[in-house]
Formats: C-alpha cells, structure tokens, sequence
C-alpha cells in the first residue's frame, strides 16, 4: 500500500475511533435523536458539494428509493443505537463493539445472498460470539448495568451488515459517495420528528458543540470522503481493513481524553472479537505476503 494511502488509512482509523469519544461527550448533552439529527445534516452540507463536483447527483434522483432505505438501515438507526449505547459504556468498549459489523456482514450475507462461510470463517463467528460475551459478562458483573446498552450497539453493527447486503442486492453499480450523501440526507429526514420532539430542554454546551461538529463533519463527512477515496485507490479488501484500526484508536482516544480504564477481561474480549473478525473476512498479514510475492513473480516473468 503506498505511504500516502496507509497515512489515510490510519487517519480514517483514527478519526472513526474518535467518533465514539464525540458521541460520549455529545449525547448526554442533545439527546439521542437531536445528536443524529445534527451529525447527519451537517455531513449532508460536506458531503454534497464533494458529490455535486464530482458528477452523481443524478445516482441520488434515480436511485432515492433504495438510497433512502439505506438511510434508515445503514445510518439513522444504528446512529441512535450507537447514541443510546454511548450513554452507559465507555468509548473504547462502543469501538470494540463496533467491530463486530463484518461479522454479522458475513452472517447476513451468507443467510441472504448465499454468500458462502468458509471453516476459517466459521471459527471466527464463533471467537468474535465468544469475544462479545466476555465482555458482556464483564460489564455486567462488575459494574452491575443492563445488557440492554450492549445489545442496542450490537444491533446497530447488525444494521451495518444488512446494509452492506443491501447495497450490493439493490446499489451495485451506483456510485459508494452517492449513496453515502443521499443516506445522510434521508436520515436527517427521517429524524427530524423525533429530534423536534425530544429537543433538549437547556441549549448544549459549547464542549457538547464541539464534540457534535466533530463528529459530524471528521466523524461521518470527512471520514466517509477518506474511506470511499481509499476503496477507490486500493479496492475494499484493504479499505476494509480500517475496522481493526477503530478500536485501538477507540480505547487509546478514551483513556487519553475521558480518563477511561479498560479491564483485562475487556481487553481479551476485544483481541478474540478482532481475531474473529479477521478470520471472518479473510484478512491476514500472511494473506497480503502471499499476493505480494504473486505480483512480484508475475512481474519478474514478464521482464523476462
């Protein structure tokens, strides 16, 4: 991977890890829908001059049932999952949770589209299941809350892997920043009643301001314009592989700004769900070598 490209990846890492932090601080402050309301207007205003100079507003028209759809599925829910759920676990452990959305990808995809699971993949089900109810035990046990904030964030990583089998059933072809910008647009549609409705009863701080721009414009605009440019210079398979660097920066974003420690029972739930993730999508350092060497001897018979 270039060095110009590896330095987006890691930026993109760190900004999506910084998005949980944001979330955090934010949330208490606007509420759950207000906080999504604000994050998916404002990468709506980022996001559409990028797309208008770039020529696909007409994917926007032509295709604005499915692109609202994905709205719902891929952004306005699991946002307020993720909201809800960042209102009682920490940053780093939200990050961690975060990563399990290959996996239900997979699941999904193998369930509905027929994709297939490979042994590999299944074992890595299996570790990732394993990862998350190592840290569920922990949370529960020690810090005596509700399973409920775990499971709401588990079943926004779920509506991140429908909505990849979505996009490829209903949005191949259309161009990825299309449908990013016209899913934010439709969520902030979608949100408007209820944010209206549960507006908060004192103006927000300007620290809980901050936080909500930043997430909005680095969190979802910016970090959206990164990940599609990355796809589009080094394909998905190693764009994809930004969802092992979310929760590291997560958990360091964390501790340095919000004083959080994580147990070593989170901590060696987070390697197993990482791991599993890992298995489940194929990705491996060895992988990369393998293809690397193949490219390298390719070249090497060409010249000859």
């Amino acid at each position: 991977m270039p060095v110009k490209d590896l330095m987006a990846l890691l930026l993109l890492g760190a900004i999506w890890g910084g998005s949980f932090i944001f979330m955090r601080v934010a949330a208490p402050e606007f509420g759950i829908f207000a906080l999504v309301e604000v994050r998916t207007l404002l990468a709506t205003l980022v996001l559409l001059p990028v797309l208008a100079c770039r020529g696909g507003m007409r994917d926007i028209v032509v295709h604005w049932k499915a692109i609202a759809l994905i709205g719902a599925v891929n952004t306005a829910i699991p946002f307020v999952l993720f909201n809800y759920s960042s209102l009682h676990l920490e940053a780093g452990v939200n990050a961690i949770l975060n990563a399990t959305a290959p996996m239900f990808g997979a699941v999904i995809a193998f369930l509905w589209l027929s994709d297939k699971l490979s042994k590999q993949a299944v074992i890595g089900l299996c570790l990732g299941f394993v990862g998350v109810a190592v840290i569920s035990a922990q949370k529960i046990g020690d810090q005596g809350i509700s399973i409920f904030p775990i499971i709401t964030a588990l079943l926004a990583t779920t509506c991140y892997g429908l909505a990849a089998s979505m996009m490829k059933k209903y949005l191949q072809g259309v161009r990825p920043l299309a449908v990013a910008t016209g899913s934010q647009a439709s969520a902030s549609l979608f949100l408007l009643p209820f944010a209206l409705y549960t507006l908060p009863a004192t103006m927000p701080s300007i620290v809980a301001w901050n936080n909500a721009i930043a997430l909005a414009v680095f969190g979802t605009g910016i970090a959206y314009i990164l990940y599609f440019s990355l796809i589009a210079n080094v394909g998905p398979a190693k764009a994809i592989t930004v969802a092992y660097l979310v929760p590291l920066f997560g958990i360091v974003w964390g501790v340095v700004f919000l004083n959080e420690t994580l147990s070593l029972q989170t901590l060696l739930g987070g390697g197993l769900i990482l791991t599993g993730v890992a298995l489940t999508t194929g990705f491996s350092p060895s992988l990369f070598r393998k293809k690397r060497g193949k490219k390298i001897e390719q070249a090497n018979c060409r010249a000859e």
